[in-house]
């Protein structure tokens, strides 16, 4: 099956794409189309994080549950939205961690984190569609067997990287994930609900940096800037 994909990441996940749980989402996500179901993010956009983020160039790697389900907000990253919509709670509180864990002034109304993956930041979600208004809407679809592969193969293929895992869903994504050969960082999901019980106060940005340093690896520029191009 042709999928339109950066170089490496085909490379790596080819024999993916041919599978038949890999063919029957394609294909529900053709019949659900055709039923004129609003499926998010549009297709140009399902694999935005492994075109933005290059097998060879991931550093960080971000866990999410699945696509935010609302018009105009998702667009392929976990935790970040398109430009002109409003960050959710969720990532306002990603936000205020790292004003407190770096000083770093994040904005409160501009939430694309393009920025991130550019620098090695993947940011994953383990189901990469969802129907509008419908949460987790797609979550038995079979993304999770694609995506425990996109894992597998960066935990065994590379070296020192910084896994972010927050959540119990997170955590439970990245069980296996080889504590030897990488930094796996965890905590509470930065929703509102969960921010106040272990994810605010755990310097998980900086822990991440000085870890890709002391490993020779440059470090990530956590500020997120409004552009409008």
């Amino acid at each position: 099956m042709n999928v339109e994909i950066a170089k490496g990441w085909k490379k790596e996940l080819k024999e993916e794409f041919n599978k038949e749980y890999f063919n029957r989402i394609v294909q529900q996500l053709k019949v659900e189309k055709q039923s004129q179901v609003s499926i998010f993010p549009p297709g140009s956009l399902i694999f935005n994080a492994f075109n933005t983020t290059d097998f060879n160039d991931v550093k960080v790697v971000i866990i999410g549950q699945d696509p935010y389900h609302g018009e105009g907000q998702a667009h392929g990253l976990s935790f970040s939205v398109q430009k002109g919509i409003k960050p959710p709670p969720s990532l306002i509180n990603i936000f205020k961690e790292i004003e407190n864990d770096l000083g770093i002034k994040m904005p409160r109304d501009y939430g694309d984190l393009t920025a991130w993956a550019v620098q090695g930041v993947l940011m994953l979600n383990a189901t990469l569609t969802v129907r509008s208004n419908q949460p987790n809407s797609h979550a038995g679809l079979g993304w999770s067997l694609f995506t425990d592969a996109v894992i597998q193969h960066l935990n065994d293929k590379k070296e020192n990287l910084v896994f972010l895992l927050w959540g119990n869903f997170a955590k439970e994504k990245g069980i296996h994930i080889d504590e030897k050969k990488h930094l796996v960082l965890k905590a509470a999901h930065p929703s509102p609900f969960a921010a106040d019980k272990g994810f605010f106060g755990t310097k998980h940005f900086s822990k991440t940096n000085q870890y890709l340093v002391n490993h020779g690896k440059d470090p990530i520029d956590w500020l997120i800037k409004k552009t409008d191009d």
